[in-house]
């Protein structure tokens, strides 16, 4: 495969530049999302990777990008959000195969915080009951949702969390909290990282890029609170880390539908050196440095794997 990544991102100008993305490693396999990545696979895939490319900090593959001089076979590591697992997990199989990755951290819910879709999915995953009923508790929005096995509690989660994604940040909001209350169940503490273990990471050889503070559809708000939510999380990362982020990720992380031209103008005029969508693609000589593509394989054949990610970075 390196002979065929070379061929496809040779040194340079022409290089072709994957930046893969993932969210959480779990220490074991999740039954609710067994594709979902475990130790084992990240440990796997980090091999894999350390073998065919120079795998870069996201900032100096940025840098290199901006000279023309990215290596040959190059590629970057990224993680959107902050779970606890990154630190507990991820970093120290990253650390072993001598790697660097970019953690997206959004920032306000760190030392205890849950996001909204992780809240639908605990609510869900720890419930006693038989069903959820949330037909009045959502106007008519939910339905009723079995929950007698595991593939049923996976529909349930796909259904509500469908329902909610687009809905107004306050709707949403009250709609999720219904679905705490019928549930039944206390969410856990330490879902996301402690202040404490981003300091870590980044003593440990990880960068830490801002991803707002809640997590919002930056395109649904106006540009005061979208520059609150963006300016606020590299504010509060920054105090935390005493040093200057410059990376930034949108939320979800689509064109048109999470962020809009407005968002990345306005990463653009808050100093932010560059900037990840969840676009698929390979970050190269032509990439809006504000946009630039992610996209990761999710095959578990290492042929496959490999074979997926040179289609990606030929058509790129």
């Amino acid at each position: 495969m390196k002979l065929v990544y070379r061929w496809l991102s040779p040194a340079g100008v022409a290089a072709r530049m994957p930046v893969l993305i993932f969210h959480r490693v779990h220490a074991r396999p999740d039954p609710l999302f067994p594709g979902e990545v475990d130790a084992a696979r990240f440990d796997q895939l980090c091999g894999w990777l350390r073998r065919w490319f120079h795998v870069l900090p996201l900032d100096e593959a940025v840098r290199l990008q901006k000279q023309g001089a990215l290596p040959a076979r190059a590629a970057a590591i990224t993680f959107d959000d902050g779970y606890a697992d990154n630190h507990d997990v991820a970093m120290p199989i990253l650390q072993r195969h001598g790697i660097s990755a970019c953690f997206f951290i959004a920032s306000g819910f760190l030392d205890g915080g849950c996001m909204w879709n992780d809240r639908v999915i605990e609510a869900v995953r720890r419930s006693k009951l038989p069903s959820l009923d949330l037909r009045e508790l959502s106007e008519g929005l939910l339905g009723v949702y079995p929950l007698e096995n595991i593939e049923a509690r996976r529909a349930a989660i796909q259904a509500i969390i469908g329902k909610a994604k687009y809905l107004p940040v306050q709707k949403r909001l009250d709609l999720v909290d219904a679905v705490l209350r019928a549930a039944g169940v206390a969410l856990p503490r330490d879902l996301m990282m402690s202040s404490e273990q981003v300091r870590l990471m980044r003593r440990g050889g990880m960068q830490i890029g801002a991803h707002t503070l809640s997590h919002p559809i930056l395109a649904g708000l106006d540009a005061a609170a979208a520059t609150a939510e963006i300016d606020g999380s590299r504010q509060q990362l920054q105090g935390l880390l005493d040093e200057r982020i410059g990376l930034f990720a949108y939320p979800n992380g689509k064109l048109g539908s999470d962020y809009s031209a407005e968002s990345v103008e306005l990463v653009r005029r808050l100093g932010f050196d560059a900037a990840v969508s969840t676009h698929p693609g390979v970050f190269g000589a032509k990439a809006d440095l504000f946009q630039i593509p992610r996209f990761t394989p999710w095959e578990s054949d290492k042929l496959r794997f490999g074979l997926r990610l040179a289609q990606t970075m030929a058509r790129s």
